[in-house]
């Protein structure tokens, strides 16, 4: 086998992926899926309960929603890239990633896990397009686990709860932060390409949050 068709990679859903990148993107699903099961279980303290059966199902559900929220994010990067003719890979940055887990046995967690990386000539519009795509992605997806929110307080099942819960807190906090208009986050490129467009994304997800957040339901999300 030679070097070229290993480093081809998989297609998938029309997009090409190679193996370094579906590498990554595991890794990061993975780290943070691991780093939000241990952050909100209270930290370091929580080990022991997270290896139990019960901590199994908790750490499912971390790779569930905040791990999938990550993914989704930047693979919604990598699309409007690609749509854009633009040579697009995602790569982990293993040392956030490390400082994912490690923050999240303090009690607080800081989740960078990496970017994607583009070339190509872009205008203003189109990297304020690719740049909007992420939090877009995580807003659509806190209104999707709405839903499983509402059967599990239906059913009153704790765990369908603490999955929809946490489905939608994760992806509006994440859409409201990555819209900040500051260093490499995304609202910098979004408020640079379009001011009003920005506003009223970063209102909507800010807002949504907050009011999640605050609302009986938000209480499962902790």
């Amino acid at each position: 086998m030679t070097r070229r068709s290993v480093d081809r990679g998989l297609r998938i859903a029309g997009l090409q992926f190679s193996r370094t990148e579906l590498r990554d993107l595991l890794v990061a699903w993975v780290a943070l899926g691991v780093a939000f099961a241990v952050f909100f279980e209270g930290g370091a303290g929580a080990i022991g309960a997270l290896v139990s059966p019960a901590g199994i199902v908790l750490v499912g559900i971390s790779l569930a929603t905040a791990g999938v929220a990550f993914l989704l994010h930047e693979v919604a990067h990598k699309v409007v890239a690609v749509h854009y003719d633009q040579i697009a890979e995602f790569r982990a940055d293993h040392g956030m990633l490390f400082l994912a887990v490690m923050s999240a046995f303090l009690g607080f967690i800081f989740a960078a896990p990496g970017a994607v990386h583009h070339r190509g000539r872009l205008t203003p519009r189109e990297h304020g397009h690719i740049a909007l795509a992420g939090p877009a992605v995580n807003l659509a997806l806190g209104v999707l686990f709405a839903p499983i929110l509402g059967i599990g307080l239906a059913t009153q099942s704790t765990i369908v709860s603490v999955l929809g819960a946490r489905g939608v807190a994760i992806n509006l906090f994440l859409a409201a932060f990555n819209l900040i208009p500051y260093g490499p986050l995304d609202g910098k490129t979004v408020i640079g390409w379009n001011k009003p467009v920005w506003a009223v994304c970063f209102v909507v997800s800010a807002l949504a949050t907050v009011g999640f957040l605050l609302g009986g339901a938000g209480a499962y999300a902790f």
